[in-house]
């Protein structure tokens, strides 16, 4: 199996980026699943419901969220009514949605999507995602009821993000990182046959400090004080993210590649 994860989409620009390559790309790297971190594609700030759709529309089969999932208040019932918007799943018990669920690709084959949240350096406290992740894999056995799982970590700190890829090592075929932005270059497969990246970066504009425009960051920065809200650069986006194909039979990763698609940053792709 083909599986593409695309990174934390950013404002406008993301969204563009989005909407006019993975098509393409679906066909030329001959995708067989797409997942796509929707977190911060409107305004910088969580998702609308419209803007979900964009992305789906575009060729995502799955669309996670993040600590940011319910900014966008319209997403509350939104994610009731279409259950491929995946939010978290050790975000609050009373929250509307589901942290996983098995889709299947055109050939019938299941696939598990996954999605957590890191306790370290976050501004709140989430339940325990190691016992949260631990009890859907022991339900969804790799090779059993889904031929490939997908786990999208989304934390601060590298350090947790590794501790979750040796803990599902061998369980899952993917864990990647998202949250901070920023691709980090550690893209490997784990002694017991998982894919892992610490961070798979921001499908936005690079030319700014995460993906905001670059004048109030850096503002604050220098002096200490704000002077407006930030908002997403609006610059040339370039697509982040990891490729990952995966044996049908044992779903454990044979390759692995990160995925950087126009925009400023050097290209790669498999």
């Amino acid at each position: 199996m083909r599986t593409l994860f695309l990174g934390d989409v950013m404002g406008r620009a993301g969204r563009a980026a989005v909407r006019d390559n993975l098509p393409r790309l679906r066909a030329e790297w001959k995708l067989d699943f797409v997942v796509v971190n929707g977190e911060n594609a409107s305004s910088g700030a969580g998702l609308t419901g419209e803007h979900a759709k964009v992305l789906l529309e575009a060729g995502a089969d799955c669309v996670t969220l993040g600590d940011h999932a319910f900014d966008q208040k319209d997403m509350l019932s939104f994610i009731e009514s279409d259950q491929r918007v995946i939010r978290p799943l050790n975000f609050a018990k009373q929250a509307p949605g589901r942290g996983h669920r098995l889709f299947s690709d055109a050939r019938g084959r299941k696939i598990l999507v996954v999605q957590v949240l890191g306790q370290v350096f976050m501004k709140r406290a989430f339940d325990d995602p190691f016992s949260a992740v631990d009890a859907v894999l022991r339900a969804h056995p790799l090779g059993g009821q889904a031929q490939m799982i997908l786990v999208d970590v989304h934390c601060e700190a590298t350090s947790e993000k590794m501790g979750m890829g040796h803990f599902c090592d061998g369980r899952a075929s993917l864990v990647v990182g998202t949250h901070t932005h920023v691709p980090t270059a550690d893209a490997q497969i784990l002694p017991g046959g998982t894919a892992f990246l610490s961070d798979a970066g921001m499908c936005g504009d690079y030319n700014s400090v995460i993906g905001m425009d670059k004048a109030e960051p850096m503002r604050r920065f220098v002096t200490g004080m704000g002077k407006t809200r930030f908002q997403p650069a609006l610059g040339d986006a370039t697509l982040s993210g990891v490729f990952v194909e995966t044996d049908d039979r044992t779903g454990k990763a044979t390759r692995i590649c990160m995925v950087r698609q126009g925009g400023r940053l050097e290209q790669a792709g498999p």
